[in-house]
C-alpha cells in the first residue's frame, strides 16, 4: 500500500473517532506523511461534527433523534443495518466534511486552494458577468472524498448504497449554492454586475437533505442474489438496482425498526423520558405534534414537570465598561413522555405495530 493511502485511511480512522466523540484534537493525530493531509484533517473532523449537529437539530422532535449510536458510519468487519436513517447520517455528515473544506479553503486558511475563478470574464446572463472570489467547491469535494468514502473498503450492497448516500451529500452543498452580485456602473446605476458562487447556510443544506430523507427510495433486491456475499453475482444485483436511481436521491436497503421502544442491541434508547413540545412561540405545527407522535402513539403517557430556570435578567451598562445582569429564576413547564400502566399500554402497542413508517 501506498504511503499517501494509509494516509488517507488513517485519517479516516480519525474521521470515525469524531463521530464517536464530542470533542477532536489533531494533537491526537500524530504520523508522518503528506502535509497537506495533516491540515485537511481538523477540517474533516469539524465537519463531521458540525453534520452530526445539524442531524442532531433536524430530528430533534421525532422519534429517531440522531442518536451517539447513529455515528457508527463504517461497514468494517461486521454487518450494518441500512434504513433511511443511516442514509441520512451518510448524507449530512459527507456534506458537512465538504462544506467546512471548501469554507477553510475560501478563509485561505490551505495553500494548496484558492477561490475558483475558472468562469470568471464569462457572461452569466443579462447584465452580468462572472468573477470575484467564488467558493472552491471542486476542492472541497475533491478532498472530502478522499476521506469519507475511504472508510468504505468493501464491495457489499450497504457500502455502495453509502457510497451512493456519500455522494448526495456532496451534491447538495452544491445544488444549495448562491449567487452573490456585486454592481458597477457611473454613480451607482448598477448597470452591470459582477457574480459569483458562494456556500449556503449549512442549516439549508439540512433542510434540503431532509426533503430527500422524507423522499428517501427503498432499494428492492433481488435476496437469492443477495447471499452470495461479494461475488460477482451479488455486484451485478446491486448495479442493475442503482441503474434505476438517481444520483440526488437518498436510498436505503430496510425498513425502519420501532423508535418508540428501547432496543439496547440496536442502540436505540426508545422515546420514554424524550421532552416533548405543547406550548411555546412560533411552534411549527410538527413540533406541536411531537407530544402525540413521541408519547401518545408510542403508548406513553404526557407527563407535566415543573422546572426552574434560571436567566440572566435587568442587565445595565456600567461605565466603564461592563454589563451587570441579575439572576432571574422562574418555573417553567415542560413536557414528557412517561409510563402507562401496562394495561392502558397494550391497546397503542398493537396499534402501532400496524401503522406504517413512523419516525
Amino acid at each position: 500500500m501506498k504511503r499517501s493511502t494509509f494516509l488517507i485511511l488513517s485519517i479516516a480512522r480519525v474521521y470515525i473517532a469524531v463521530l464517536h466523540a464530542a470533542a477532536w484534537s489533531v494533537n491526537n493525530f500524530l504520523m508522518t506523511g503528506p502535509k497537506a493531509y495533516l491540515t485537511y484533517s481538523s477540517s474533516v473532523a469539524a465537519g463531521a461534527h458540525s453534520g452530526m449537529e445539524e442531524c442532531k437539530f433536524q430530528f430533534g422532535w421525532e422519534r429517531w433523534n440522531c442518536p451517539e449510536s447513529a455515528l457508527q458510519l463504517s461497514t468494517h468487519n461486521r454487518l450494518r443495518s441500512a434504513p433511511r436513517e443511516t442514509s441520512f447520517v451518510h448524507a449530512i455528515s459527507s456534506a458537512g466534511v465538504m462544506y467546512t473544506l471548501t469554507r477553510n479553503c475560501s478563509l485561505g486558511d490551505f495553500e494548496s486552494c484558492g477561490c475558483d475563478d475558472s468562469r470568471n470574464g464569462r457572461v452569466g446572463g443579462r447584465g452580468w458577468v462572472w468573477g470575484g472570489c467564488s467558493d472552491n467547491v471542486e476542492f472541497g469535494e475533491r478532498i472530502s472524498k478522499l476521506f469519507v468514502d475511504a472508510l468504505e473498503t468493501g464491495h457489499d450492497t450497504r457500502a455502495l448504497i453509502n457510497l451512493h448516500n456519500n455522494e448526495v451529500g456532496r451534491l447538495a452543498v452544491k445544488a444549495t449554492m448562491k449567487r452573490a452580485c456585486k454592481c458597477h456602473g457611473v454613480s451607482g446605476s448598477c448597470s452591470i454586475q459582477t457574480c459569483w458562487l458562494q456556500l449556503a447556510e449549512f442549516r439549508e443544506i439540512g433542510n434540503y437533505l431532509k426533503i430527500k430523507y422524507d423522499q428517501a427510495h427503498k432499494l428492492e433486491m433481488d435476496k437469492r442474489r443477495m447471499r452470495a456475499g461479494n461475488s460477482a453475482d451479488s455486484r451485478g444485483a446491486t448495479a442493475e438496482t442503482f441503474h434505476h436511481v438517481h444520483a440526488t436521491e437518498l436510498v436505503f436497503l430496510e425498513d425502519s425498526p420501532d423508535y418508540c421502544t428501547r432496543n439496547a442491541s440496536l442502540g436505540h434508547h426508545g422515546t420514554e423520558g424524550r421532552e416533548c413540545l405543547q406550548t411555546g412561540k412560533n411552534l411549527s405545527q410538527w413540533e406541536r405534534r411531537s407530544c402525540r407522535r413521541l408519547c401518545t402513539e408510542c403508548g406513553l403517557r404526557v407527563e407535566e414537570r415543573r422546572t426552574e430556570v434560571v436567566t440572566s435578567c435587568n442587565c445595565k451598562f456600567h461605565w466603564c465598561c461592563t454589563v451587570r445582569c441579575e439572576q432571574c429564576r422562574q418555573l417553567v413547564a415542560k413536557h414528557f413522555c412517561s409510563r402507562r400502566d401496562t394495561a392502558a399500554a397494550a391497546p397503542n402497542h398493537i396499534r402501532r405495530r400496524n401503522r406504517g413508517h413512523k419516525r
